[in-house]
């Protein structure tokens, strides 16, 4: 008791939250299980609260209960009181002394995110996870959540409202708000991951200790952070599905929340885009992976780079063929082509700069956009070549006939255009700053 109340003692001196610890710039270790050492718990539950008197006592001590009947392991509950103002403070203190093993924790400052980065990055359990102290979500998905942590199958592992075979009680608005915001990230983010917001959620505690650094928010947003950079870091999250029912005294403001969320994807995707987050850091090492094998006879990267290609080639030519025939619509078959190839190739560059090999950053930026229009002239050569060639058949060409000509010389061109990219403008050992997942590398 007396060593679990000082580190509670430890954890209430307010410890600065300003300037993250510094993150060795090495990748992560190979995953494994967790090692279970006697006395130490494997499992650290925390519960954020502001002001909840009403539910603290009878959802502590139902979640105490759930635990030492189905947890194999040991474990820790602890209590992150988010600087309430009524009697929380006292009912968490007397949890802290009545059950062993139940801990409180006192902020004085609000914010779950702030919260779970203050427990989790001192707690020692291996696995860390969080719930709501309404338990809107049943607790029989506990163990679900954290066994692929505790086996070493999965680094993060998150609740889901929104899968199919999950069983779900809310009001329209909320389920709306819920879909509506992780449209958003799907479409501003590319995120895969279902559910951003459903509170229960857990993570091994390597992968913590190098990801929370990362991560800006102390607030609402914090969850919807950590699982995007994890998610472009190449972490494997593990999805449950959940039975949930709403809670119809939830003191969340809902539109305060959501525009400070708004706020959140704007930032995130807006470092994102310039490379500004390190996110090496937080991958897995090469070999971590069953898909890392040797492919003899294919270069390195190959298969990855011919699939991110292929997929920025498509949309660029849907958007050369929108550009040539709205610039058809004007000018002559040439001076069409010159504008819409022109166009076309400066995002063509750009999204395969990113996209296709990795780049990151500013560095030579202007001068891969230099390459990228000699690249653009030599299939300017070829597609006006085709143009002139189809000029002097005898007879006047449709405009389906050009369209079609065109494609070829285009389709003639994309090899080129890979070959000259990876063997000239974005070579690999350029010195460019990258940020591709070494498992993808064969």
């Amino acid at each position: 008791m007396t060593a679990r109340v000082a580190t509670v003692d430890l954890m209430r001196t307010d410890t600065p939250l300003g300037a993250p610890p510094e993150t060795p710039l090495q990748t992560l270790p190979v995953r494994g299980p967790v090692t279970v050492v006697r006395g130490r718990p494997v499992l650290d539950v925390v519960i954020p609260v502001y002001n909840e008197e009403a539910d603290l006592e009878r959802c502590v001590r139902r979640l105490h209960d759930h635990l030492a009947r189905t947890f194999p392991y040991g474990f820790r509950i602890t209590i992150a009181d988010n600087a309430s103002t009524d009697r929380t403070p006292d009912l968490a203190a007397y949890l802290d002394e009545s059950i062993e093993e139940v801990t409180a924790v006192r902020l004085e400052q609000k914010g779950r995110g702030r919260a779970l980065r203050t427990v989790w990055s001192l707690s020692e359990a291996p696995v860390l996870a969080y719930m709501d102290v309404d338990l809107s979500t049943d607790l029989k998905a506990l163990l679900p959540l954290v066994a692929p942590l505790i086996s070493g199958h999965s680094d993060l592992a998150i609740g889901s409202r929104l899968a199919r075979s999950s069983r779900v009680v809310r009001g329209p608005k909320r389920e709306f708000i819920s879909r509506a915001y992780n449209l958003i990230l799907r479409g501003s983010l590319a995120a895969r991951f279902s559910d951003a917001q459903c509170g229960f959620k857990a993570i091994r505690k390597d992968v913590a200790e190098r990801l929370l650094p990362l991560v800006e928010d102390t607030g609402w947003f914090f969850d919807t952070e950590m699982l995007v950079l994890a998610e472009r870091a190449g972490l494997r999250i593990h999805e449950v599905p959940v039975d949930w029912v709403d809670d119809p005294n939830s003191t969340v403001h809902i539109v305060k929340t959501a525009t400070e969320d708004l706020k959140g994807v704007w930032r995130v995707g807006r470092a994102l885009a310039t490379g500004a987050l390190p996110l090496d850091r937080v991958r897995r090492p090469f070999g971590d992976d069953p898909r890392d094998r040797e492919l003899s006879g294919v270069p390195k990267g190959l298969a990855r780079q011919l699939v991110g290609f292929c997929v920025v080639g498509a949309l660029s030519t849907l958007v050369y063929l929108l550009l040539y025939s709205l610039f058809r619509m004007g000018t002559g078959p040439q001076v069409a082509n010159a504008l819409a190839l022109l166009l076309s190739a400066l995002g063509n560059t750009a999204a395969n700069r990113r996209l296709t090999f990795g780049v990151r950053g500013r560095d030579r930026a202007m001068r891969h956009q230099a390459q990228g229009l000699v690249v653009f002239g030599i299939g300017l050569v070829l597609t006006s070549g085709s143009l002139a060639a189809l000029d002097a058949v005898p007879g006047t060409a449709s405009h389906g006939t050009e369209l079609a000509v065109l494609i070829a010389a285009n389709l003639a061109a994309t090899v080129l255009r890979f070959l000259l990219f990876r063997a000239w403008v974005f070579p690999s050992d350029s010195g460019a700053t990258t940020d591709h997942d070494p498992r993808t590398d064969r």
